[in-house]
């Protein structure tokens, strides 16, 4: 195959893929794209007085060979030098494509478990950005991935968990809610 053939062929790989990574989609009736999230989304605690419940969840078009789910939410902004992990839920069978507000370790579908975030708990923890800092970002991101089951628990890091992720997306769906105080 000449250089100038396989060239065409990687384009087109490449933009067939693109476009069906872009059909994957992820909406929210609690968070809308560069909107403040609302008091329900916020923690309770470290100064904050939210509601600190997960956000209503709803995903669509996954691409060909999705095995699960994982559900992230992470803030890129914190200032720790490694951003702050809120939220994980993962080994999400495929039958799932949406959860409800205030989501729990006992409402999840069976075989899903929620990951440690940085409060230190294995569930939703909340928008708490620091006093007087510019907004944060929230990214709330369906992962599709290609296995059905990583081999995590509960106790599983962000960092861990991120790194299982990418390792085994077939694409991924973001929505960003913002929050500052």
């Amino acid at each position: 195959m000449t250089t100038s053939r396989l060239l065409a062929a990687t384009l087109g790989l490449a933009l067939h893929l693109g476009a069906h990574a872009a059909d994957f989609t992820v909406s929210s009736s609690d968070i809308a794209p560069g909107q403040s999230l609302a008091s329900a989304q916020v923690f309770q605690g470290f100064g904050c007085t939210g509601g600190n419940l997960s956000p209503q969840l709803s995903w669509s078009n996954a691409p060909a060979g999705t095995k699960s789910y994982a559900i992230t939410l992470y803030d890129p902004d914190a200032p720790t030098g490694s951003g702050w992990w809120h939220w994980s839920v993962f080994n999400v069978p495929t039958s799932t494509t949406s959860l409800p507000a205030g989501t729990t370790t006992s409402t999840l579908p069976a075989g899903a478990v929620q990951g440690r975030n940085d409060y230190g708990d294995s569930a939703y923890g909340g928008a708490c950005p620091p006093p007087g800092d510019q907004a944060h970002r929230y990214q709330l991101t369906v992962w599709a991935l290609k296995t059905d089951k990583l081999p995590l628990d509960q106790h599983a890091s962000g960092a861990m968990l991120g790194y299982m992720l990418n390792a085994n997306a077939l694409g991924k769906a973001q929505l960003t809610g913002l929050y500052g105080r």
